[in-house]
């Protein structure tokens, strides 16, 4: 992945840094806004994924680009808290039926009903450029979980993170089957590709997951976000392959929603028992974490939902500085 173009002063510092400018050392952690913080923020855990193009892989672990992360970090935590609220104990008992409450209680902003009957192929575009920051990495944040587990927790997310790597076969992986979604659009399929042309609300989806995946104290919350995911995919998948065949879609450009339909009614169930249930009963101290991890997940998507709403609405793009009639194709 090519680093991005800046979206403040502190991006722009981060940026040059990693491009060979210098250090970060002493670098104050003060975003402009909330592009430069979530820009900053997934330049930095992009590190730990598959790196950036003529980017050392030794700044990784570089003491002063940890020190910016945390900074960026903590002032994210401050934005989760006032959206989802902070964690509070639970019972550990009552884990998965209160996952259900929570999804049943959710009532965000109907971004799969717009896409499954009203979108027009330009608006459908603008979705998938969207969801090709996560798809093209669909499930690493949720694997980097496994080895902090054991038991049935542990063997329940690798059957889950199973079936998301195609069961070992490449072309079924679901960041493969997503590509095909994208060349229907004309899209550049790179990894990465459209991180510029996507607001902060984006970024902001990604960066919640590896917020939680990355930091092993977080592995309660990792988990919720997972189960939270996995309970609320199967109905809108139907919708967007239901609305991409009314804008001419076939099945090769739709496999991708069609296999999730399937997959996601059975890890349903994994996710709420055999994987949180199962975990908050092996660790009790963190049942309230995974409760507030699948808050979190539903906050942050139900924003980036109605921004990408608000600008159809408006007859505005949902990008940033594309018209929908740009040609985002490398």
């Amino acid at each position: 992945m090519k680093l991005p173009s800046p979206r403040g002063s502190l991006s722009s510092t981060l940026i040059d840094a990693l491009n060979g400018g210098g250090s970060l050392a002493g670098v104050s952690v003060a975003p402009d806004d909330d592009e430069d913080l979530q820009l900053s923020l997934f330049v930095c855990y992009e590190m730990a994924y598959r790196g950036w193009d003529g980017v050392d892989d030794a700044w990784e672990w570089d003491p002063g680009l940890l020190r910016v992360r945390a900074g960026l970090e903590r002032r994210f935590e401050e934005q989760l808290y006032a959206l989802a609220g902070a964690p509070e104990p639970a019972d550990p008992a009552t884990v998965p039926r209160a996952l259900l409450d929570i999804v049943a209680a959710d009532d965000g902003p109907a971004l799969s009903k717009y896409l499954r009957g009203q979108a027009t192929h330009e608006q459908f575009r603008e979705f998938v450029v969207h969801r090709s920051v996560y798809h093209l990495r669909e499930a690493d944040p949720h694997t980097y979980a496994i080895p902090r587990l054991a038991g049935r927790a542990k063997a329940a997310l690798i059957e889950i993170q199973l079936d998301e790597y195609g069961g070992g076969v490449t072309g079924r992986m679901h960041q493969e089957l997503f590509k095909q979604t994208m060349a229907h659009f004309g899209l550049d399929l790179t990894y990465g590709a459209h991180v510029g042309a996507v607001p902060a609300t984006t970024l902001a989806v990604n960066n919640l997951m590896s917020f939680f995946g990355l930091h092993r104290a977080r592995r309660g919350a990792i988990l919720g976000h997972l189960a939270a995911y996995e309970m609320t995919s199967s109905l809108p998948n139907r919708a967007y392959g239901t609305g991409l065949r009314r804008l001419g879609g076939d099945a090769s450009s739709t496999v991708f929603y069609d296999e999730h339909v399937e997959a996601d009614a059975v890890h349903e169930q994994i996710a709420a028992h055999d994987l949180c249930g199962s975990f908050a009963a092996a660790e009790p101290e963190l049942a309230g974490q995974v409760l507030w991890g699948a808050r979190c997940a539903l906050a942050v998507d139900n924003l980036w939902a109605q921004a990408v709403l608000d600008a159809w609405d408006s007859d505005h793009t949902s990008l940033r500085g594309w018209r929908a009639s740009t040609t985002l194709c490398a």
